[in-house]
Protein backbone atom coordinates (compact mmCIF):
# COMPACT_ATOMS: atom_id res chain seq x y z
CA UNK A 1 0.00 0.00 0.00
CA UNK A 2 2.98 2.35 0.92
CA UNK A 3 4.76 1.78 -2.54
CA UNK A 4 1.28 2.43 -4.16
CA UNK A 5 0.83 5.61 -2.56
CA UNK A 6 4.64 6.57 -3.48
CA UNK A 7 4.47 5.95 -7.43
CA UNK A 8 0.97 7.93 -7.06
CA UNK A 9 2.46 10.91 -5.50
CA UNK A 10 5.35 9.87 -7.78
CA UNK A 11 3.23 10.34 -10.88
CA UNK A 12 1.33 13.52 -9.75
CA UNK A 13 4.65 15.57 -9.01
CA UNK A 14 6.23 14.41 -12.50
CA UNK A 15 2.21 15.44 -13.92
CA UNK A 16 2.98 19.32 -14.48
CA UNK A 17 6.37 18.70 -15.92
CA UNK A 18 5.57 15.84 -18.13
CA UNK A 19 6.40 17.67 -21.25
CA UNK A 20 9.63 18.24 -20.36
CA UNK A 21 10.02 14.38 -21.73
CA UNK A 22 9.90 15.41 -25.05
CA UNK A 23 13.45 16.11 -25.74
CA UNK A 24 13.30 19.06 -28.02
CA UNK A 25 10.59 21.03 -25.86
CA UNK A 26 13.52 20.47 -23.28
CA UNK A 27 16.04 22.50 -25.22
CA UNK A 28 13.78 24.75 -26.29
CA UNK A 29 12.21 25.60 -22.86
CA UNK A 30 16.11 25.67 -21.40
CA UNK A 31 16.96 28.59 -24.10
CA UNK A 32 13.66 30.33 -23.12
CA UNK A 33 14.51 30.21 -19.50
CA UNK A 34 17.64 32.45 -20.25
CA UNK A 35 16.92 34.31 -23.11
CA UNK A 36 12.85 35.47 -21.42
CA UNK A 37 15.44 36.14 -18.04
CA UNK A 38 17.45 38.85 -20.06
CA UNK A 39 14.40 40.31 -21.87
CA UNK A 40 13.24 41.09 -18.80
CA UNK A 41 16.43 42.20 -16.80
CA UNK A 42 16.04 44.61 -20.18
CA UNK A 43 12.95 45.49 -19.41
CA UNK A 44 13.41 46.64 -15.69
CA UNK A 45 16.10 48.95 -17.21
CA UNK A 46 14.64 50.76 -19.76
CA UNK A 47 11.47 51.54 -17.36
CA UNK A 48 13.93 52.95 -14.59
CA UNK A 49 16.17 54.43 -16.91
CA UNK A 50 12.85 56.18 -18.18
CA UNK A 51 12.00 57.04 -15.04
CA UNK A 52 15.28 58.61 -13.74
CA UNK A 53 15.37 60.84 -17.02
CA UNK A 54 12.13 62.33 -17.13
CA UNK A 55 10.65 61.85 -13.51
CA UNK A 56 7.24 61.20 -15.33
CA UNK A 57 4.82 58.35 -14.93
CA UNK A 58 3.13 59.25 -18.07
CA UNK A 59 6.52 58.69 -20.00
CA UNK A 60 6.34 55.01 -18.71
CA UNK A 61 3.52 54.79 -19.70
CA UNK A 62 4.32 55.99 -23.70
CA UNK A 63 7.55 53.69 -23.58
CA UNK A 64 5.47 50.41 -22.45
CA UNK A 65 2.68 51.14 -25.29
CA UNK A 66 5.76 51.97 -28.09
CA UNK A 67 6.84 48.34 -27.07
CA UNK A 68 4.04 46.99 -27.84
CA UNK A 69 2.41 48.98 -30.58
CA UNK A 70 3.97 46.90 -33.52
CA UNK A 71 2.43 43.80 -32.35
CA UNK A 72 -1.21 45.83 -32.55
CA UNK A 73 -0.56 46.75 -36.03
CA UNK A 74 1.81 43.73 -37.62
CA UNK A 75 1.37 41.25 -34.84
CA UNK A 76 -1.54 39.67 -37.29
CA UNK A 77 0.81 39.54 -39.87
CA UNK A 78 3.12 37.58 -37.69
CA UNK A 79 1.27 35.39 -37.79
CA UNK A 80 0.67 34.99 -41.66
CA UNK A 81 4.50 34.49 -41.64
CA UNK A 82 4.68 31.92 -38.79
CA UNK A 83 1.91 29.64 -41.32
CA UNK A 84 3.88 30.33 -44.19
CA UNK A 85 7.72 29.18 -43.71
CA UNK A 86 9.44 27.32 -41.06
CA UNK A 87 8.49 28.61 -37.49
CA UNK A 88 12.44 27.28 -36.26
CA UNK A 89 14.11 29.15 -39.32
CA UNK A 90 11.81 32.38 -38.62
CA UNK A 91 12.67 32.22 -34.28
CA UNK A 92 16.23 31.82 -35.43
CA UNK A 93 16.62 35.22 -37.21
CA UNK A 94 14.45 37.52 -34.88
CA UNK A 95 16.43 36.21 -31.68
CA UNK A 96 19.20 37.38 -33.57
CA UNK A 97 17.48 40.36 -34.55
CA UNK A 98 16.40 41.24 -31.42
CA UNK A 99 19.52 41.45 -29.80
CA UNK A 100 20.79 44.33 -32.21
CA UNK A 101 18.75 47.44 -30.06
CA UNK A 102 20.11 45.80 -26.44
CA UNK A 103 23.55 45.93 -27.90
CA UNK A 104 22.68 49.55 -29.03
CA UNK A 105 20.93 50.90 -26.02
CA UNK A 106 23.88 49.51 -23.77
CA UNK A 107 26.83 51.24 -25.88
CA UNK A 108 24.55 54.66 -25.72
CA UNK A 109 24.55 54.43 -21.98
CA UNK A 110 27.69 53.49 -20.96
CA UNK A 111 29.02 56.73 -23.51
CA UNK A 112 26.30 58.68 -21.18
CA UNK A 113 25.15 59.63 -25.03
CA UNK A 114 21.36 58.40 -24.02
CA UNK A 115 18.36 59.90 -24.20
CA UNK A 116 14.20 59.25 -23.45
CA UNK A 117 13.56 59.68 -26.97
CA UNK A 118 16.40 57.01 -28.31
CA UNK A 119 15.42 54.61 -25.39
CA UNK A 120 11.72 54.94 -26.89
CA UNK A 121 13.24 54.51 -30.25
CA UNK A 122 14.95 51.63 -29.33
CA UNK A 123 11.86 50.20 -27.19
CA UNK A 124 10.15 50.50 -30.72
CA UNK A 125 12.30 48.56 -32.85
CA UNK A 126 12.68 45.80 -30.43
CA UNK A 127 8.58 45.39 -30.46
CA UNK A 128 9.07 45.53 -33.90
CA UNK A 129 10.61 42.63 -33.98
CA UNK A 130 8.81 40.88 -31.31
CA UNK A 131 5.59 41.24 -33.52
CA UNK A 132 6.96 38.38 -35.71
CA UNK A 133 8.93 36.31 -32.80
CA UNK A 134 5.77 36.12 -30.47
CA UNK A 135 3.08 34.11 -32.98
CA UNK A 136 5.97 31.90 -34.15
CA UNK A 137 7.11 31.26 -30.40
CA UNK A 138 3.11 30.71 -29.34
CA UNK A 139 2.63 28.13 -32.19
CA UNK A 140 5.93 26.28 -32.53
CA UNK A 141 4.54 24.82 -28.84
CA UNK A 142 2.32 22.35 -30.62
CA UNK A 143 5.05 21.59 -33.42
CA UNK A 144 7.14 20.48 -30.68
CA UNK A 145 4.73 18.27 -27.90
CA UNK A 146 1.97 17.67 -29.73
CA UNK A 147 -2.01 17.80 -29.17
CA UNK A 148 -1.84 15.60 -25.90
CA UNK A 149 0.76 18.09 -23.94
CA UNK A 150 -0.14 21.51 -25.66
CA UNK A 151 -2.29 22.54 -22.37
CA UNK A 152 1.26 21.27 -20.08
CA UNK A 153 3.74 22.82 -22.28
CA UNK A 154 1.36 26.17 -22.38
CA UNK A 155 1.74 26.00 -18.80
CA UNK A 156 5.15 25.59 -18.58
CA UNK A 157 5.85 28.32 -20.95
CA UNK A 158 3.88 30.38 -18.55
CA UNK A 159 6.26 29.10 -16.16
CA UNK A 160 9.31 30.38 -17.91
CA UNK A 161 8.26 33.25 -18.18
CA UNK A 162 6.79 34.19 -14.23
CA UNK A 163 10.61 32.22 -13.01
CA UNK A 164 12.28 34.96 -15.64
CA UNK A 165 10.26 37.42 -13.91
CA UNK A 166 11.43 36.33 -10.64
CA UNK A 167 14.93 35.74 -11.81
CA UNK A 168 15.12 38.92 -14.25
CA UNK A 169 14.25 41.74 -12.05
CA UNK A 170 16.03 40.08 -9.15
CA UNK A 171 19.28 40.04 -11.23
CA UNK A 172 18.17 43.92 -12.76
CA UNK A 173 17.92 45.26 -8.85
CA UNK A 174 21.44 43.81 -7.84
CA UNK A 175 22.80 44.61 -11.22
CA UNK A 176 21.59 48.21 -11.28
CA UNK A 177 22.16 49.17 -7.55
CA UNK A 178 25.55 47.54 -7.52
CA UNK A 179 27.40 48.46 -11.15
CA UNK A 180 24.46 50.59 -12.61
CA UNK A 181 21.87 50.51 -15.20
CA UNK A 182 23.82 49.70 -18.52
CA UNK A 183 25.13 45.99 -17.66
CA UNK A 184 21.03 44.98 -17.70
CA UNK A 185 21.05 45.54 -21.77
CA UNK A 186 24.43 44.03 -22.31
CA UNK A 187 23.39 41.18 -20.36
CA UNK A 188 20.38 40.32 -22.76
CA UNK A 189 22.08 40.87 -25.37
CA UNK A 190 24.20 38.01 -24.37
CA UNK A 191 21.11 35.86 -23.60
CA UNK A 192 19.70 35.53 -27.01
CA UNK A 193 22.62 33.12 -27.78
CA UNK A 194 20.98 30.70 -25.14
CA UNK A 195 17.98 30.56 -27.14
CA UNK A 196 19.92 30.64 -30.39
CA UNK A 197 21.62 26.97 -29.37
CA UNK A 198 18.64 25.83 -28.12
CA UNK A 199 17.03 26.60 -31.75
CA UNK A 200 20.40 24.86 -33.14
CA UNK A 201 19.97 21.62 -30.93
CA UNK A 202 16.23 20.49 -31.92
CA UNK A 203 15.94 17.54 -34.22
CA UNK A 204 13.55 18.18 -36.90
CA UNK A 205 12.82 14.85 -37.73
CA UNK A 206 11.14 14.40 -34.18
CA UNK A 207 8.92 18.39 -35.08
CA UNK A 208 5.31 17.79 -35.73
CA UNK A 209 4.74 20.79 -38.23
CA UNK A 210 1.79 22.02 -39.10
CA UNK A 211 0.99 22.05 -43.33
CA UNK A 212 2.51 25.05 -44.61
CA UNK A 213 0.26 27.87 -45.92
CA UNK A 214 0.73 28.82 -49.26
CA UNK A 215 1.09 32.57 -49.92
CA UNK A 216 -2.10 33.73 -51.31
CA UNK A 217 -3.70 37.54 -50.61
CA UNK A 218 -6.28 37.40 -48.35
CA UNK A 219 -5.07 34.97 -45.74
CA UNK A 220 -5.58 37.44 -42.82
CA UNK A 221 -9.37 38.19 -43.67
CA UNK A 222 -9.37 34.17 -43.58
CA UNK A 223 -8.35 33.91 -40.32
CA UNK A 224 -10.66 36.60 -39.08
CA UNK A 225 -13.39 34.96 -40.81
CA UNK A 226 -12.82 31.81 -39.82
CA UNK A 227 -12.39 33.26 -35.96
CA UNK A 228 -15.54 35.25 -36.26
CA UNK A 229 -17.70 31.80 -37.48
CA UNK A 230 -16.03 29.63 -34.50
CA UNK A 231 -17.30 30.70 -30.33
CA UNK A 232 -14.50 28.58 -29.02
CA UNK A 233 -11.85 30.98 -30.57
CA UNK A 234 -14.35 34.09 -30.82
CA UNK A 235 -15.59 34.80 -26.93
CA UNK A 236 -12.04 34.31 -25.41
CA UNK A 237 -10.28 36.33 -27.92
CA UNK A 238 -12.96 38.68 -26.98
CA UNK A 239 -12.61 38.61 -23.27
CA UNK A 240 -9.05 38.52 -23.51
CA UNK A 241 -9.11 41.78 -25.55
CA UNK A 242 -10.80 43.56 -22.59
CA UNK A 243 -8.77 42.07 -19.42
CA UNK A 244 -5.32 42.45 -21.70
CA UNK A 245 -6.20 46.06 -22.61
CA UNK A 246 -7.13 47.28 -19.06
CA UNK A 247 -5.99 44.70 -16.56
CA UNK A 248 -1.88 43.70 -17.74
CA UNK A 249 -0.68 46.86 -17.56
CA UNK A 250 1.94 45.43 -14.50
CA UNK A 251 5.07 47.07 -16.70
CA UNK A 252 3.76 50.30 -16.34
CA UNK A 253 2.10 50.34 -12.76
CA UNK A 254 4.19 48.40 -10.49
CA UNK A 255 7.45 50.87 -10.97
CA UNK A 256 5.31 53.51 -10.53
CA UNK A 257 3.79 51.74 -7.26
CA UNK A 258 7.37 51.13 -5.76
CA UNK A 259 8.42 54.75 -6.67
CA UNK A 260 5.29 57.01 -5.27
CA UNK A 261 2.97 54.80 -3.49
CA UNK A 262 5.89 53.33 -1.47
CA UNK A 263 8.41 55.70 -2.12
CA UNK A 264 11.26 52.99 -2.71
CA UNK A 265 14.06 52.73 -5.69
CA UNK A 266 14.43 50.11 -8.30
CA UNK A 267 15.36 46.92 -5.58
CA UNK A 268 11.42 47.89 -4.61
CA UNK A 269 10.29 47.49 -8.09
CA UNK A 270 12.04 44.33 -8.34
CA UNK A 271 10.50 42.74 -5.47
CA UNK A 272 7.12 43.54 -6.52
CA UNK A 273 7.68 42.08 -9.74
CA UNK A 274 9.24 39.45 -8.54
CA UNK A 275 6.35 39.09 -5.12
CA UNK A 276 3.77 38.61 -8.30
CA UNK A 277 5.89 36.07 -10.26
CA UNK A 278 6.30 33.82 -7.60
CA UNK A 279 2.58 33.70 -7.91
CA UNK A 280 2.10 33.11 -11.23
CA UNK A 281 4.46 30.03 -10.79
CA UNK A 282 2.22 28.38 -8.73
CA UNK A 283 -0.77 28.90 -11.02
CA UNK A 284 1.20 27.91 -13.85
CA UNK A 285 1.74 24.92 -11.90
CA UNK A 286 -1.88 24.39 -11.22
CA UNK A 287 -2.77 24.40 -15.05
CA UNK A 288 0.16 22.15 -15.37
CA UNK A 289 -1.49 19.36 -14.00
CA UNK A 290 -4.81 19.73 -16.19
CA UNK A 291 -5.55 18.01 -19.84
CA UNK A 292 -7.92 20.35 -20.86
CA UNK A 293 -9.04 23.41 -19.60
CA UNK A 294 -12.53 23.84 -19.29
CA UNK A 295 -14.63 27.53 -19.74
CA UNK A 296 -15.99 27.02 -15.18
CA UNK A 297 -11.73 27.52 -14.87
CA UNK A 298 -11.33 30.62 -17.21
CA UNK A 299 -14.33 32.08 -15.52
CA UNK A 300 -13.41 31.44 -11.69
CA UNK A 301 -9.22 32.60 -12.56
CA UNK A 302 -10.98 35.66 -14.23
CA UNK A 303 -13.07 36.70 -11.23
CA UNK A 304 -10.80 35.77 -8.87
CA UNK A 305 -7.86 38.45 -10.76
CA UNK A 306 -10.64 40.76 -10.24
CA UNK A 307 -11.02 40.51 -6.66
CA UNK A 308 -7.11 40.22 -5.74
CA UNK A 309 -6.43 43.47 -8.13
CA UNK A 310 -8.72 45.30 -6.13
CA UNK A 311 -7.54 44.42 -3.12
CA UNK A 312 -3.63 45.28 -3.98
CA UNK A 313 -5.32 48.43 -5.11
CA UNK A 314 -5.80 49.29 -1.07
CA UNK A 315 -3.29 47.31 0.13
CA UNK A 316 -1.84 49.01 3.17
CA UNK A 317 1.40 48.19 3.57
CA UNK A 318 4.38 46.52 1.23
CA UNK A 319 4.28 43.23 2.93
CA UNK A 320 0.32 43.09 2.25
CA UNK A 321 1.27 44.31 -1.35
CA UNK A 322 3.60 41.34 -1.94
CA UNK A 323 1.04 38.56 -0.52
CA UNK A 324 -1.94 40.28 -3.13
CA UNK A 325 0.70 40.68 -6.03
CA UNK A 326 1.33 36.95 -5.28
CA UNK A 327 -2.76 36.17 -5.63
CA UNK A 328 -2.90 38.37 -8.78
CA UNK A 329 0.34 36.94 -9.82
CA UNK A 330 -1.70 32.83 -9.73
CA UNK A 331 -4.99 34.05 -10.88
CA UNK A 332 -3.91 35.94 -13.93
CA UNK A 333 -1.72 33.61 -15.44
CA UNK A 334 -4.30 30.82 -15.06
CA UNK A 335 -6.35 32.86 -17.01
CA UNK A 336 -3.75 33.94 -19.75
CA UNK A 337 -2.12 30.05 -20.13
CA UNK A 338 -6.03 28.81 -20.05
CA UNK A 339 -7.35 31.24 -22.56
CA UNK A 340 -3.68 30.16 -24.63
CA UNK A 341 -4.69 26.55 -24.41
CA UNK A 342 -8.01 26.59 -25.15
CA UNK A 343 -7.15 28.86 -28.40
CA UNK A 344 -4.13 26.02 -29.45
CA UNK A 345 -6.76 23.38 -29.17
CA UNK A 346 -9.95 24.81 -30.95
CA UNK A 347 -8.07 26.31 -33.98
CA UNK A 348 -7.12 23.92 -37.04
CA UNK A 349 -3.78 23.83 -37.56
CA UNK A 350 -2.90 25.39 -41.03
CA UNK A 351 -5.12 28.38 -38.89
CA UNK A 352 -2.92 28.28 -35.66
CA UNK A 353 -0.24 30.52 -36.86
CA UNK A 354 -2.71 33.49 -37.01
CA UNK A 355 -5.18 32.39 -34.72
CA UNK A 356 -2.25 32.92 -32.10
CA UNK A 357 -1.25 36.13 -33.70
CA UNK A 358 -4.40 37.53 -32.72
CA UNK A 359 -4.19 36.38 -28.99
CA UNK A 360 -1.07 38.27 -28.86
CA UNK A 361 -2.50 41.22 -30.75
CA UNK A 362 -5.27 41.34 -28.02
CA UNK A 363 -2.77 40.45 -25.60
CA UNK A 364 0.09 42.23 -25.52
CA UNK A 365 -0.90 44.76 -28.76
CA UNK A 366 -3.28 45.81 -26.52
CA UNK A 367 -0.80 47.74 -24.44
CA UNK A 368 -0.25 51.30 -26.68
CA UNK A 369 -4.30 51.75 -25.54
CA UNK A 370 -3.69 50.57 -22.03
CA UNK A 371 -0.21 51.69 -20.79
CA UNK A 372 -0.98 54.93 -21.73
CA UNK A 373 -4.42 55.07 -19.80
CA UNK A 374 -2.45 53.55 -16.66
CA UNK A 375 -0.02 55.83 -16.89
CA UNK A 376 -2.23 58.47 -17.41
CA UNK A 377 -4.39 57.51 -14.43
CA UNK A 378 -1.38 57.12 -11.88
CA UNK A 379 -0.61 60.65 -12.60
CA UNK A 380 -3.63 62.17 -12.45
CA UNK A 381 -4.88 60.22 -9.35
CA UNK A 382 -2.15 57.86 -8.42
CA UNK A 383 -0.94 54.45 -9.47
CA UNK A 384 -3.40 52.69 -6.99
CA UNK A 385 -6.18 53.97 -9.23
CA UNK A 386 -4.90 51.91 -11.90
CA UNK A 387 -5.50 48.74 -9.97
CA UNK A 388 -8.65 49.12 -9.15
CA UNK A 389 -9.39 49.41 -13.35
CA UNK A 390 -7.54 46.70 -13.32
CA UNK A 391 -9.57 44.66 -10.84
CA UNK A 392 -12.91 46.13 -12.46
CA UNK A 393 -11.85 44.91 -15.66
CA UNK A 394 -11.13 41.63 -14.91
CA UNK A 395 -14.78 41.22 -13.21
CA UNK A 396 -16.19 41.99 -16.09
CA UNK A 397 -13.97 39.45 -18.40
CA UNK A 398 -15.25 36.80 -15.90
CA UNK A 399 -18.95 38.28 -15.84
CA UNK A 400 -18.73 37.44 -20.27
CA UNK A 401 -17.28 34.39 -19.54
CA UNK A 402 -19.98 32.75 -17.17
CA UNK A 403 -22.46 34.19 -19.29
CA UNK A 404 -21.25 33.40 -22.51
CA UNK A 405 -19.84 29.76 -22.03
CA UNK A 406 -21.79 28.44 -18.87
CA UNK A 407 -25.25 29.97 -18.36
CA UNK A 408 -26.21 30.45 -22.10
CA UNK A 409 -25.33 26.97 -23.02
CA UNK A 410 -26.68 25.44 -19.89
CA UNK A 411 -30.20 27.29 -20.44
CA UNK A 412 -30.17 26.62 -23.98
CA UNK A 413 -29.61 22.50 -23.54
CA UNK A 414 -32.29 22.60 -20.99
CA UNK A 415 -34.68 24.05 -23.69
CA UNK A 416 -33.45 21.83 -26.51
CA UNK A 417 -34.11 19.53 -24.21
CA UNK A 418 -37.77 20.09 -24.09
CA UNK A 419 -38.71 21.32 -27.67
CA UNK A 420 -36.90 17.93 -28.38
CA UNK A 421 -39.94 15.77 -26.48
CA UNK A 422 -42.29 17.70 -28.49
CA UNK A 423 -40.64 17.27 -31.68
CA UNK A 424 -40.48 13.32 -30.59
CA UNK A 425 -43.94 13.15 -30.43
CA UNK A 426 -45.23 15.26 -33.56
CA UNK A 427 -42.70 13.44 -35.49
CA UNK A 428 -43.34 9.74 -34.44
CA UNK A 429 -45.21 9.33 -37.29
CA UNK A 430 -44.28 11.57 -40.06
CA UNK A 431 -41.65 9.51 -42.51
CA UNK A 432 -37.85 9.92 -42.89
CA UNK A 433 -37.03 10.64 -46.65
CA UNK A 434 -33.63 9.00 -47.83
CA UNK A 435 -32.81 9.74 -51.15
CA UNK A 436 -30.51 11.18 -53.75
CA UNK A 437 -28.13 12.53 -51.09
CA UNK A 438 -30.48 14.60 -49.62
CA UNK A 439 -31.48 13.58 -45.78
CA UNK A 440 -34.20 15.41 -44.23
CA UNK A 441 -36.72 14.73 -41.33
CA UNK A 442 -40.26 16.63 -40.94
CA UNK A 443 -41.47 17.78 -37.74
CA UNK A 444 -37.26 18.56 -37.22
CA UNK A 445 -36.51 20.17 -33.85
CA UNK A 446 -36.29 24.52 -34.44
CA UNK A 447 -32.97 24.74 -32.63
CA UNK A 448 -31.34 23.97 -35.67
CA UNK A 449 -28.30 25.37 -34.35
CA UNK A 450 -28.05 22.55 -31.64
CA UNK A 451 -28.27 20.03 -34.41
CA UNK A 452 -24.84 21.29 -36.39
CA UNK A 453 -22.67 18.48 -34.61
CA UNK A 454 -25.19 15.84 -35.94
CA UNK A 455 -24.87 17.53 -39.45
CA UNK A 456 -20.96 17.05 -39.16
CA UNK A 457 -21.24 13.45 -38.46
CA UNK A 458 -23.99 12.87 -41.25
CA UNK A 459 -20.87 13.93 -43.65
CA UNK A 460 -18.38 11.88 -42.23
CA UNK A 461 -20.53 8.91 -42.59
CA UNK A 462 -21.84 9.46 -46.17
CA UNK A 463 -19.16 11.75 -47.96
CA UNK A 464 -20.30 14.22 -50.38
CA UNK A 465 -23.59 14.12 -49.14
CA UNK A 466 -25.51 17.21 -48.21
CA UNK A 467 -28.72 17.58 -45.49
CA UNK A 468 -30.32 19.65 -43.44
CA UNK A 469 -29.08 19.47 -39.34
CA UNK A 470 -30.64 16.84 -38.07
CA UNK A 471 -30.57 16.53 -33.90
CA UNK A 472 -28.23 13.99 -32.82
CA UNK A 473 -31.63 11.45 -32.44
CA UNK A 474 -32.18 11.41 -35.83
CA UNK A 475 -28.82 11.11 -36.86
CA UNK A 476 -29.00 7.22 -35.80
CA UNK A 477 -32.21 6.66 -38.01
CA UNK A 478 -30.29 7.79 -40.87
CA UNK A 479 -27.30 6.00 -40.49
CA UNK A 480 -29.41 3.16 -40.32
CA UNK A 481 -31.07 3.53 -43.10
CA UNK A 482 -28.53 4.13 -45.32
CA UNK A 483 -27.19 0.82 -43.99
CA UNK A 484 -30.36 -1.19 -44.84
CA UNK A 485 -30.44 0.79 -48.51
CA UNK A 486 -26.94 -0.84 -49.29
CA UNK A 487 -27.69 -4.20 -48.56
CA UNK A 488 -30.74 -4.26 -50.17
CA UNK A 489 -28.64 -3.31 -53.00
CA UNK A 490 -25.93 -5.22 -52.91
CA UNK A 491 -28.81 -7.87 -52.80
CA UNK A 492 -30.14 -6.77 -55.71
CA UNK A 493 -26.79 -6.91 -57.64
CA UNK A 494 -26.23 -10.47 -56.51
CA UNK A 495 -29.42 -11.53 -58.01
CA UNK A 496 -29.29 -10.04 -61.16
CA UNK A 497 -25.35 -11.88 -61.63
CA UNK A 498 -27.12 -15.08 -60.59
CA UNK A 499 -30.06 -14.90 -63.61
CA UNK A 500 -27.60 -13.20 -66.08
CA UNK A 501 -25.26 -16.59 -65.03
CA UNK A 502 -28.77 -19.26 -65.52
CA UNK A 503 -29.34 -17.00 -68.93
Amino acid sequence: MTLTKLRRSSTSLRRPFRSLSVPNYRRYFAGQVVSISGNWMQTVGEMWLVLRLTDSATAVGITTALQFTPMLFAGAWGGVLADRISKRRLLAWTQSLMALPALTLWMLTMTGHVTVLVVMALVFVRGSVNAIDNPARQSFVMELVGRERVVNAVSLNSLIVQSARIIGPALAGIVIATVGIAPCFLLNSLSFGAMLIALWRINPAELQPAHQASREPGQLREALRYVKRTPELSIPLGVMAIVGTLSFNFQTILPLMARFAFHGSAGTYAALTSAMAVGAVGGALAVGTRRRVGPELLTAAALAFGGFGLASAVAPSLGSEFVLLAAVGAASVTFAAGINSSLQLAAAPEMRGRVMALYSVVFLGSTPIGGPLAGWMSDAFGPRSALVLTGIAALVGGAVLWSSLIRRPAAAAASVQLHDVTDLVEAVDQPLHVGRRVVHREGRSRRRAYAELAHQRLRAVMPGSHADPLTPEDLADVVGMRAVERERDERAAVSRSQRTVHD
